[in-house]
């Protein structure tokens, strides 16, 4: 079998690298070197070096000797050689197997097994007579042993693909083989070479592990985000200051600890290297030896995780735990590239891929949680109502080809340093109880944790004598170490949830799991609130302030909303144009910059929204009360205002602080059916209550003369090269008495939301404007990177195979291409939605950043929305972004203090906003998914026709067009299927069903399936909580 981490055709030399060959003549064809020639598994390569080892080279054959030197691009030193090439499946792979070959000779593979058992005999005679390994050869090789004494399996040995499957059923059991500690580098010569010397003497390892290595104090995390510029000066980082280590979870071997393990014979065997230092990490990542970025774990295949590449290429690959190091999804790593020769041959569309998260209730696996949806990795998007946004499933190649295939070459790495730890290191999941040991193991049910040892003690104190009554209870668990000889982490249990699968339990453990802070806000933190109520506004700050309160100005949101940031006015001017304002709550004056307030708000940096709740950013007597543009009520507001033409041409804007009054709140469903029925009379109890002074009708025509600004302004926005990648949104109808979803429904995008949209999104825009003039080196914009060229091009190639018509030449071709080349017909919205599911894949995330850490304009830019300059200004109850922007811009117009925040301090802020918000992006998915999960249990089975929108070569995802939902359906799982072929044309996958006759006398059916096709799917409950899955209904056709 050929090695997936090496490419096909012949083995590379290095001759040059290690200089002349020893002999002149013509190269001995001996047995060994005739099986390198031809065998290129990583398991006969394991093998090989050990034996080299054990051997030393100067013993081998010639023709094996050049054998073993590997590519002349990359240099291993023989330890990590060792450790790279080891591939095991369990203890058994060690027993040399007879092979033979067509003739009934024995094979080279035998040849080189008899000789290696000879050795191993011989080995075992020489540890007899007092030989050790040490003066034979050096240093000492064996199995790891996990802390149960089993044989560690060599799946998950980060550097290598897995050839074989594990054979223990539990999925957290990663065993990842032996690896041999950190390597310690000089700055005068590349990590690739660092560890080519010999032996570290003992006394020098504890000196190295306790500098490279510090302790971390795992139960004090700090209050402010941790965020390190690696690239900058050594002697003005931030890490140079403290003790550098990574925050959480990661473990520190105890000096003290290893003393205690007693002799060599009882010591526990290194699972994972040590880290870096910070000095060598910042040195080799200036040098462009190392990578930082975010690290992504696969979901559905957790030992697969992905990198950004910085070329902006295809994504870096690390295989396994131990290439982890201990990094958890959405930890900001450093990794140190592996060789060519290890790196993973892809063969197919669907290798190399990071699968994206969950939303809801789509393509679940086999387990209790979906974790495959559209990823909040990806969030494109203009304003917080509008969803450009899609899911990021970074194919994670590289361009390299291998020789006469058409096979790829992925590049892969290993984690070497975690410059912070993003994940909260908390995570809900099932305690195991095991029989004489002073632990219970906490099995997490996000696969991508860890398994997490915690000490009986902090167990319910009946949990030893009655383990079966917490079978079906949902715990909370923080790892607080994670030690490099082990591959179970350790931690505290913080809190038990309840019974899995109810929606309160559930609901805590996600948020606790994504690190949001729903606490009571603190009495420091409500004393920097007005504290005499009902709160009036100061006169001075009345005469301060542009007098609205007069004009016709009102609020549209959702009906349930109770934080109403924004509000419109449209007043016709005597000369044809309109006076067109936008008023956004002033949170700024309530919330002043560096107290308590703005402390806590900082943190939690955005308000998350639930399907039955919300966790605010502020506490709810400014959200709801002081800040919120209530009507009929005075309150203080952050003004944009134009004068602009029918057309959408604008010809004056003004910003300044206002005070307002809005006469109506207006919910989306009020302002469509003034936009539906433009001739019609609304009647005063058709509508919520109105101010007097502000009739029925003139709202009615303010509205109209909005929609009618808005449609010009969108129309443009798209001529001008804009896009918007639209997905379906799950709502629910739930019970007012028990919180039970009654119903759920996808959520329709409609003209008064189109309406609301325009104009926000006109705001953002001028004001990025304002603050970037003012403030170059401090302003907090938001852009949007273009996609990533090579999945574009990919999925080109794919649409032109599917004979579709799409330009990805510009973000205003595509949104072109989406809206005119579908047909016409009932299933037009249903493609659309499946096609704009395959195109936001290559999209990149959009993010706040502080225009002093960028040189370049270009990079400025908002790739979905086609603008050079955007921000968000429109939401500062619910986005502290928003918050700090409105600074900004009262610094600007000199009607505020200035901004106290260096830019330095900007950046750190965006970053967080940038991790707060995919948190709670991801939150509101999971919450969606957990009550469509009951809304199946309790309503279940639910039939409805979908869409295939991807095929695998055992399964195929559809979009279940009566919910919005997208499913994974594997073949394997079908009642009443005989077989199934998958076959690819190009890169369009097809796949062909084979239903067998049944009792009921329905005789065999043949199904074709590939993309856009219909089928009719049942979800139905799986009995296990969170869990649900669909299957496809047999069809009536005859073979």
């Amino acid at each position: 079998m050929d090695s997936p981490g090496q490419p096909k055709g012949g083995n590379r030399s290095r001759e040059a690298r290690h200089g002349p060959s020893h002999s002149s003549g013509p190269r001995q064809k001996d047995a060994y070197a005739r099986l390198l020639s031809q065998h290129h598994s990583v398991k006969f390569r394991s093998y090989l070096d050990q034996y080299a080892q054990q051997q030393g080279e100067e013993h081998l054959p010639s023709a094996l000797r050049q054998g073993l030197v590997h590519s002349d691009k990359q240099d291993i030193p023989p330890r990590r050689r060792d450790q790279a090439l080891i591939e095991c499946s369990d203890s058994s792979d060690f027993s040399p197997s007879p092979m033979r070959g067509k003739g009934g000779e024995e094979s080279s593979v035998s040849l080189y097994m008899d000789k290696l058992s000879v050795r191993a005999a011989s080995q075992e005679t020489e540890r007899r007579h007092g030989v050790s390994d040490k003066q034979r050869r050096g240093e000492r090789r064996d199995t790891n042993t996990s802390q149960d004494g089993d044989v560690e399996s060599g799946e998950e040995f980060g550097f290598v693909r897995p050839q074989h499957q594990m054979r223990n059923k539990d999925r957290h059991s990663d065993l990842p083989v032996e690896n041999h500690g950190k390597k310690n580098m000089s700055h005068g010569a590349s990590p690739l070479k660092a560890s080519s010397t010999g032996p570290v003497p003992e006394q020098e390892k504890k000196k190295s592990k306790k500098k490279n290595v510090p302790k971390n104090n795992l139960d004090n995390k700090p209050d402010g985000p941790a965020h390190t510029d690696l690239n900058a000066d050594v002697s003005n980082s931030p890490l140079n200051k403290v003790k550098p280590a990574p925050p959480q979870g990661a473990s520190v071997p105890s000096d003290k600890g290893k003393r205690n393990r007693g002799g060599r014979g009882g010591s526990k065997k290194q699972v994972f290297d040590e880290y870096m230092t910070v000095e060598d990490v910042s040195h080799w990542l200036k040098r462009g030896e190392l990578v930082q970025g975010s690290i992504r774990i696969n979901p559905k295949k957790y030992h697969e995780a992905f990198i950004a590449s910085p070329d902006g290429k295809r994504d870096i690959f690390l295989d396994g735990i131990v290439a982890r190091n201990r990094a958890l999804n959405g930890d900001v790593v450093v990794v140190q590239i592996l060789p060519q020769e290890l790196w993973k041959v892809v063969k197919s569309d669907s290798e190399g891929v990071s699968e994206p998260e969950a939303q809801p209730g789509k393509g679940q696996t086999p387990g209790r949680k979906s974790k495959r949806p559209p990823s909040p990795d990806v969030i494109v998007e203009a304003e917080d109502e509008e969803q450009l946004a899609g899911s990021l499933q970074s194919v994670a190649l590289n361009t390299t080809e291998v020789e006469g295939t058409k096979e790829v070459l992925q590049r892969t790495a290993k984690v070497v340093y975690i410059v912070e730890q993003k994940h909260s290191r908390a995570a809900t999941g099932f305690l195991k109880f095991l029989p004489d040991k002073p632990f219970a193991m906490f099995s997490p049910v996000d696969h991508r944790v860890p398994r997490v040892n915690i000490p009986l003690a902090d167990c319910p104190h009946d949990f030893p004598s009655r383990p079966g009554d917490y079978t079906n209870i949902l715990f909370i668990a923080r790892i607080t170490n994670w030690p490099d000889d082990s591959n179970f982490a350790e931690g505290r249990l913080a809190k038990t949830l309840g019974q899995a699968g109810e929606i309160e339990p559930e609901t805590e453990g996600i948020l606790i799991e994504y690190d949001v802070d729903f606490s009571e806000f603190s009495d420091e933190v409500l004393g920097c609130l007005p504290q005499t109520l009902p709160w009036t506004i100061p006169p001075e700050e009345l005469r301060n302030r542009r007098d609205l309160r007069k004009e016709c100005i009102f609020t549209i949101d959702p009906a349930t909303a109770r934080d109403l940031d924004d509000a419109l006015s449209c007043k016709l001017l005597p000369d044809g144009n309109f006076e067109l304002g936008v008023h956004i709550a002033d949170v700024s004056y309530f919330v002043e910059e560096g107290n308590a307030l703005d402390f806590i708000a900082s943190r939690r940096a955005t308000s998350v929204y639930m399907v039955q709740k919300v966790i605010p950013m502020l506490p709810r007597l400014l959200c709801e009360e002081l800040c919120s543009l209530n009507p009929l009520t005075d309150r203080l507001t952050f003004s944009v205002i134009w004068k602009i033409t029918p057309e959408g041409k604008i010809l004056s804007e003004w910003f300044g602080r206002s005070v307002i009054r809005s006469c109506v709140k207006l919910s989306y469903d009020h302002a469509q059916s003034m936009i539906e029925a433009p001739d019609k009379l609304f009647r005063a109890d058709e509508l919520p209550a109105c101010s007097p002074e502000h009739p029925v009708d003139e709202i009615h025509r303010a509205v109209l003369n909005l929609h009618a600004i808005a449609k010009r302004l969108r129309a443009q926005r798209f001529e001008s090269g804009a896009l918007r990648l639209d997905q379906m949104k799950l709502s629910f109808t739930l019970d007012r008495e028990t919180g039970m979803p009654q119903g759920c429904y996808v959520y329709q995008y409609r003209d008064s939301n189109k309406l609301v949209e325009e104009f926000m999104l006109l705001a953002n825009m001028a004001v990025a404007h304002q603050i970037y003039r003012s403030f170059p080196q401090k302003a907090l914009l938001r852009r949007h990177p273009p996609p990533q060229t090579k999945m574009v091009d990919d999925l080109q190639e794919f649409c032109d195979q599917m004979g579709l018509s799409i330009d990805f030449s510009s973000a205003g071709t595509l949104h072109k291409s989406l809206n005119e080349t579908l047909g016409d017909d009932e299933y037009t919205s249903a493609r659309k939605e499946v096609l704009t599911h395959m195109c936001s894949r290559p999209m990149q995330m959009a993010m706040y950043f502080c225009t002093g850490v960028l040189t370049e304009e270009r990079l400025f830019r908002h790739y979905a929305l086609n603008v050079p300059f955007y921000t968000h200004f429109t939401s500062p109850i619910r986005r502290y972004a928003d918050l700090v922007v409105h600074r900004l811009l009262a610094a600007s117009l000199g009607c505020g203090p200035p901004l106290e925040l260096k830019g330095e301090e900007v950046q750190k802020q965006a970053t967080q906003c940038n991790d707060k918000k995919t948190a709670s992006k991801r939150v509101q998915e999971l919450s969606a998914e957990l009550f469509f999960s009951v809304f199946v249990k309790e309503s279940g089975p639910l039939d409805s026709e979908a869409m295939v929108m991807g095929i695998l070569d055992q399964a195929f995802d559809v979009l279940v067009l009566r919910y919005g939902v997208q499913k994974r359906i594997y073949c394997k799982g079908l009642e009443g299927l005989e077989t199934f072929h998958f076959h690819k044309v190009g890169k369009k996958g097809e796949m062909t069903l084979v239903w067998a006759a049944d009792e009921a006398g329905r005789v065999g059916v043949r199904q074709e399936i590939s993309i856009f096709s219909l089928v009719d799917v049942q979800l139905r409950t799986d009995g296990t909580p969170m869990k649900y899955s669909a299957v496809i209904k047999r069809p009536n056709e005859t073979v």
